[in-house]
């Protein structure tokens, strides 16, 4: 995937961003906050920094008073009032992602004002052991359980956070703590955790945002690759299923190569090729050995950000490249 590649899948993106900054699944979809921050990461890999500044705007515009956002938003309002901490905590990779590309400091200055009280937002979810809730109802309730892949993105975002923190001079010594409490029962405590073992990310999000690293990593990965890897296909989204998706692909492909398998990184990023359109746009997910796109024909705009993050990861497009796979990109905790 070449850089006019790349460009054109940006393109695809920024063309179903509305007015407003928001950018959906796909046309007269939905958005939710993390996906809608993976686009804009893309948007800025893209060369599209107006736009990304665009989307970020929409999120410091929306946010609730506690620092938190929404699960589901349409273009006229709320579609689903539940807040997921991982989404919440998302926007410090975004925003450090942006600063890293851009080079803006005037924006990381401006945009602390939403990280801290998301940050903050996240982080009255965490329990005396570690986990982090991953939901809290819209009337103050927190749900009961906390999640693997929700919770080792959060560590990823909390690094982020300190990046942040560590960029602009100040302080975060409790965000600190809590972020080497919950990296402990992630590693430590599987069971602090619903399962969720049919789900592909369970399975490499650890690796994925650097919780396990080195031979650890590499030993976690053999253990369900062939469960979850359709071979010269793809990841699929879900063990007993042969569902294969663009984003979990790409993700995949990243942890991979956080560990030093680059021959499979690369490997998992061009299966993925097949998927794209002329357009630049790319298909959700596909099923085999029917070859039949699921949900059918449906090109969303995360699937094609999770592919222009992959690239940049590859490649070395900008200086954001290595924030997913280099465990020692960020501080480590």
């Amino acid at each position: 995937m070449d850089l006019s590649a790349v460009r054109q899948t940006g393109e695809s993106i920024a063309e179903w961003q509305l007015p407003s900054g928001m950018i959906p699944w796909f046309p007269n979809g939905h958005a939710d906050p993390w996906n809608h921050i993976e686009a804009a990461m893309a948007l800025d890999i893209s060369g599209l920094q107006n736009e990304s500044i665009r989307a970020y705007q929409w999120l410091a515009d929306i946010q609730l008073k506690d620092g938190s956002w929404h699960n589901y938003y349409l273009d006229d309002g709320i579609e689903q009032d539940k807040i997921d901490s991982n989404c919440v905590a998302y926007i410090a990779t975004g925003v450090l992602h942006h600063y890293l590309v851009s080079k803006d400091k005037g924006f990381l200055e401006t945009m602390w004002d939403v990280v801290e009280p998301a940050i903050d937002f996240v982080l009255e979810l965490q329990t005396p052991r570690g986990e982090i809730i991953w939901a809290r109802h819209s009337d103050g309730t927190p749900w009961s359980y906390a999640l693997l892949t929700g919770s080792s993105s959060i560590s990823h975002s909390l690094r982020s956070a300190i990046a942040i923190v560590n960029e602009l001079g100040l302080e975060k010594p409790q965000w600190e703590k809590a972020c080497q409490k919950l990296i402990k029962v992630l590693q430590t405590m599987p069971d602090a955790f619903a399962p969720k073992e049919r789900w592909a990310m369970d399975w490499y999000y650890p690796v994925l945002t650097g919780v396990l690293r080195g031979g650890t990593g590499i030993d976690h990965l053999k253990e369900k690759s062939e469960i979850f890897e359709i071979e010269s296909r793809g990841i699929r989204c879900v063990s007993d299923r042969p569902w294969v998706t663009t984003a979990e692909t790409c993700e995949c492909a990243m942890a991979y190569q956080g560990v030093g398998d680059m021959a499979h990184a690369i490997s998992l990023f061009e299966q993925i090729q097949d998927y794209r359109n002329e357009d630049g746009r790319y298909l959700t997910g596909m099923v085999y050995p029917d070859y039949v796109s699921f949900p059918e024909d449906e090109h969303s705009t995360y699937s094609a950000a999770a592919v222009i993050i992959t690239a940049d990861s590859l490649i070395g497009l900008t200086d954001a490249s290595q924030i997913f796979s280099n465990h020692d990109f960020l501080p480590v905790i």
